[in-house]
């Protein structure tokens, strides 16, 4: 009686918000299911059961299952993780899918994606429409659900820069919750969301706030100094869409050539006496004031000075054209890139007595 009271419920709430399919996806469960084709790094590493979400009617089962299997792995796009060769417990793969504008004024209009839209592909379908705002994240890979989770941003924008709201089912409480930005605990690659644990939050939408009076965002040099802009001194939303896929395109290897996470440290953040001791041996250090007196150091060029750029330990290695990411030449493990990770870390620690913390999270 208690779950189809439930179900009812969520459906309500689905047709509220758009959520209910004509022909809703029935959750399959497998067992033993293969997860190597499942994340970026291209890791070997099975699930014991496997659901795959693609609907919100499913979520009052999917809270079961949480309460029966115990340990649960929410599973996006697999581009931010580093999975073990065998994950026990319930593994949720979300590829629940919808986007929509959800309001407009004169001012503003908010969109609204299913957390298992492809992030690029989102920002794709925004820039087509002329919802502007979100195209310095382009080639982010992952899915928007586990957008959120991150907090990501590149090229001078955050994505609580444009948050409005989102939708996220708590599996173990059985609840679908809408949450604004002060809930979300936003911070540098950070969120309540990645804080919490595994397996507490399944993020059903994403709202996210686009202003109708667009300004190019070129704070980069690398982005304001594109050859593309040369003849465009002001650029489109498509032209800078554009070249930060251009960018990230030079810089960054294709996980479907060779498996990577994207960067896997993130940029650390040090005092002013801590850079100015940095700087005075390093004076080309790449560095970015935080307007509070510290500053964001470019973990990239910390692993680069180091040494590490281009080379390998075994199967795993840093990439030759950007430090700050790890690959799997073919044939790595978890434990062949924690190897690495361990060694480049404490590498640069010794040099320059910064701590560099993993961005990508590692899943047992």
């Amino acid at each position: 009686m208690f779950l189809r009271a439930l179900v009812a419920r969520v459906r309500r709430l689905s047709s509220c918000f758009h959520f209910a399919q004509s022909n809703p996806i029935v959750l399959s469960l497998t067992t033993d299911e293969d997860l190597s084709s499942f994340n970026t790094m291209g890791l070997p590493s099975r699930a014991t059961v496997l659901a795959r979400y693609g609907d919100a009617a499913q979520l009052p089962e999917l809270s079961e299952l949480a309460q029966r299997y115990g340990k649960v792995f929410v599973l996006g796009g697999g581009s931010n993780v580093i999975l073990e060769p065998h994950l026990s417990g319930l593994v949720v793969k979300v590829q629940a899918q919808g986007v929509r504008l959800l309001s407009e004024s004169d001012e503003e209009l908010v969109v609204e994606a299913q957390g298992g839209e492809n992030w690029h592909g989102f920002v794709s379908q925004c820039v087509d429409q002329g919802w502007h705002g979100l195209e310095n994240l382009a080639l982010i890979p992952g899915t928007v659900g586990a957008a959120p989770v991150q907090n990501i941003g590149a090229y001078g924008v955050e994505l609580d820069q444009r948050f409005h709201s989102l939708l996220a089912w708590n599996l173990r409480q059985g609840r679908l919750v809408e949450m604004g930005a002060a809930d979300c605990g936003f911070a540098y690659r950070d969120s309540v969301f990645k804080r919490a644990p595994a397996g507490t939050w399944l993020i059903v939408a994403l709202r996210l706030k686009l202003s109708r009076r667009w300004l190019p965002v070129l704070d980069y040099p690398a982005l304001a100094g594109h050859a593309s802009f040369k003849q465009s001194p002001a650029p489109t939303a498509r032209q800078v869409f554009e070249a930060v896929c251009d960018i990230r395109r030079s810089k960054l290897p294709d996980p479907a050539v060779l498996g990577n996470a994207g960067s896997f440290f993130k940029n650390p953040i040090v005092d002013a006496l801590a850079y100015e001791c940095i700087r005075s041996a390093h004076p080309d250090v790449v560095a970015y004031a935080q307007g509070n007196g510290a500053y964001k150091l470019a973990a990239g060029w910390l692993i680069d000075r180091a040494g590490w750029k281009g080379r390998r330990l075994g199967p795993a290695g840093v990439h030759d054209r950007q430090a700050l990411v790890l690959v799997n030449h073919g044939g790595a493990t978890a434990q062949d890139i924690r190897r690495l990770a361990d060694a480049v870390r404490e590498d640069v620690q010794r040099r320059f007595g910064v701590t560099l913390e993993q961005e990508p999270v590692s899943v047992a």
